[in-house]
């Protein structure tokens, strides 16, 4: 996985700067207030974790993109708030602090796609867990899981940022169904009117997971207790789920 860039960061706040109210109270429904800090896995830019944060929850964030902790960073200074952001792979993560409940929103532990640095990372999360040890996933099974497309998606979307310059946005998606991954090329390019400022080239894949499967993986990696419910976003097409287990 490449890490999100200085131009999808952009991108990305202007066009989900936070999560929405229901998505947010979903959470702080389920995540011990009281019990010590928490830590959001694969955090970003912090569309979760401010919202969480302000309410009043002792928030740690962890995530491999330099550009997107730089973003959450500012906004939290930004808000007056405080919540310590740590860069690490999920694979090898060694954080100073031992955490109540982690959590893992928006599909985005989907984004590792080979199986062993899965199994590392819920066994590393696992190992930062102390009582009551609670770790909440939100999964998704997206709708063209089971088509076999004969030609790449393609998506064009621009957003606007608060400087009047624009960043377009390009992705082509690549769907294999038998592999279950899904591969995205994205192009960013950011413009003032006619010129462009700078342009952007990613490549993300995704995976998906049955309940089953990903029930027995969390097992494997030591967790107890593993339950499955309704996801705290809905899919307009895409299968969505969430997961809960013990440390």
């Amino acid at each position: 996985m490449h890490s999100y860039g200085p131009l999808c960061t952009l991108f990305y706040d202007a066009d989900k700067p936070v999560a929405p109210d229901a998505e947010v109270a979903w959470y702080a429904q389920r995540l011990p207030k009281d019990a010590g800090p928490l830590l959001e896995v694969m955090c970003g830019s912090g569309r979760l974790l401010l919202p969480l944060a302000a309410s009043g929850f002792n928030l740690h964030g962890v995530d491999l993109s330099a550009a997107m902790l730089a973003s959450c960073e500012a906004r939290l200074l930004s808000r007056g708030i405080v919540a310590p952001l740590f860069r690490q792979d999920l694979a090898q993560l060694n954080l100073p602090f031992r955490y109540a409940a982690a959590f893992i929103a928006a599909g985005s532990f989907q984004l590792l796609t080979e199986p062993g640095a899965a199994l590392l990372a819920l066994q590393r999360i696992r190992a930062h867990l102390v009582d009551p040890g609670l770790l909440l996933m939100d999964m998704f099974v997206p709708a063209e899981s089971a088509l076999r497309l004969g030609a790449p998606l393609v998506e064009v979307r621009t957003v606007r940022l608060a400087d009047g310059t624009q960043i377009a946005l390009r992705s082509e998606s690549t769907v294999s169904a038998d592999a279950r991954t899904c591969r995205t090329e994205y192009r960013y390019a950011h413009r003032r009117g006619a010129t462009r400022l700078a342009e952007e080239h990613e490549t993300l894949t995704l995976t998906w997971y049955s309940v089953e499967e990903i029930t027995a993986m969390l097992r494997e990696a030591g967790f107890r207790n593993v339950t499955t419910g309704a996801a705290p976003r809905s899919g307009d097409e895409e299968t969505t789920f969430s997961v809960f287990a013990r440390a």
